[in-house]
């Protein structure tokens, strides 16, 4: 029973269910994002680019053989820029929340921490020092 009952506290942390939620509400992100960049932005920068598939760009390294008992092989280069767009978009969005909470937060720069008072001992060398620069 110990067990199960510190499972349960575990679970109830704040910073685990934060956690939690953060991947679910990110993974939901990422499916909107890929789809924005598969259905919206790819095929509209095929067009500019005079109707080229991305997805289906790729560098054929072997050829499929006649009886197909040997795979195509290819390097799917065109899916790779795909996923990098999504990956700078979502890298984008995540970047413009984070500002937009720093700045709901009213969080403002933190000022530069004053320098310690300099200690007793310091304070006597010091005395020491400018009464020699004024016997020389």
């Amino acid at each position: 029973m110990g067990t199960l009952s510190e499972f349960k506290a575990f679970i109830m942390r704040g910073n685990v269910v934060d956690l939690a939620v953060a991947v679910v509400i990110g993974g939901a992100f990422g499916k909107i994002v890929s789809s924005l960049v598969q259905d919206l932005l790819m095929p509209v920068l095929g067009l500019l680019t005079g109707n080229i598939d991305f997805s289906k760009l790729g560098y054929v390294l072997r050829a499929k053989s006649a009886d197909g008992a040997v795979p195509e092989l290819v390097l799917s280069y065109g899916k790779f820029i795909q996923a990098s767009i999504d990956f700078l978009i979502i890298a984008f969005a995540i970047f413009v929340m984070i500002k937009l909470l720093e700045r709901l937060k009213g969080k403002a720069p933190e000022a530069p921490a004053a320098p310690p008072a300099p200690s007793a001992e310091e304070k006597l060398l010091t005395e020491i020092r400018d009464l020699l620069k004024t016997r020389s």
